[in-house]
């Protein structure tokens, strides 16, 4: 298939043209897969895997999803659908986007195959859409339209950055048994060799005085988001003050009260 002739899964119809009603949807291929992928890997979300959890025949569930690529987005888009953005925009943005930020964070612990999605052109499914108009809504009456891409793509690159590195811990455990205090017990003569050597300053000052490593990982998690909202808030234009009028009335007023007038 050529560029030209690409058709975007979401442009294609749920039910082929032709050929008998199907007995499970496209819903149900993609359920199964997540499944699948949640408890061992992306990898083995394959077409014949997922027709045995469906009941159905392999070459089949081309006619509900044509390819691979197809079918991990469908994927990507179910997980992002958990991301609980209702009521957003709320009117106070950095609660938005703290509770969205918390919400993707859960997502990836969740489905950490998540990782390995590498996608460069987003394929704005329904609940990425829904996102972007929930999320990015929290900002729009606030800047304009390329300010407001920029300051997502930095909460969006902290906190996939940091479900990433999670992620990346959580496999390391499951495959070595191993945890993080385990791993900095195994490193401690190295480091301090390191140290003693008195070659690497800064790294012994991390060593030596950095209270990050030792903080839990929500502890990590809320301190490098505080900070990333702190940029986002810096970005903001400052609120409107009233008119002078407006302000002296709301003056005059508040003095009445005072005096119990």
């Amino acid at each position: 298939m050529t560029d030209t002739e690409y058709v975007s899964i979401w442009m294609r119809p749920e039910r082929p043209a032709r050929g008998p009603k199907p007995v499970y949807s496209r819903a149900q291929i993609t359920e199964a897969a997540v499944r699948i992928a949640d408890a061992e890997g992306l990898e083995a979300a394959t077409m014949r895997r997922i027709a045995d959890e469906v009941g159905a025949g392999t070459m089949s569930l081309y006619r509900h999803v044509p390819g691979r690529g197809d079918l991990v987005e469908l994927m990507a888009d179910r997980v992002r659908g958990e991301i609980d953005v209702e009521g957003v925009p709320s009117g106070d943005w950095r609660a938005d986007l703290t509770r969205y930020a918390y919400g993707v964070r859960a997502m990836w612990r969740r489905h950490p195959w998540i990782a390995t999605v590498h996608q460069v052109v987003p394929g704005f499914g329904p609940n990425q859409l829904r996102l972007i108009e929930r999320v990015m809504g929290t900002l729009d009456p606030r800047v304009s339209i390329d300010e407001n891409l920029g300051l997502m793509a930095v909460l969006n690159g902290y906190v996939e950055g940091a479900a990433r590195d999670e992620a990346g811990w959580a496999e390391e455990v499951r495959r070595s048994g191993l945890g993080e205090t385990d791993w900095m017990m195994r490193s401690g003569p190295y480091v301090d060799r390191l140290v003693e050597s008195g070659e690497y300053p800064v790294f012994s000052k991390i060593v030596a005085d950095a209270r990050g490593p030792h903080l839990s990982r929500d502890d990590r998690f809320q301190y490098g988001l505080d900070r990333v909202l702190d940029c986002i808030a810096a970005a903001l234009p400052p609120p409107v003050a009233p008119p002078a009028a407006h302000r002296e009335g709301q003056g005059d007023r508040e003095g009445r009260e005072d005096r119990g007038d």
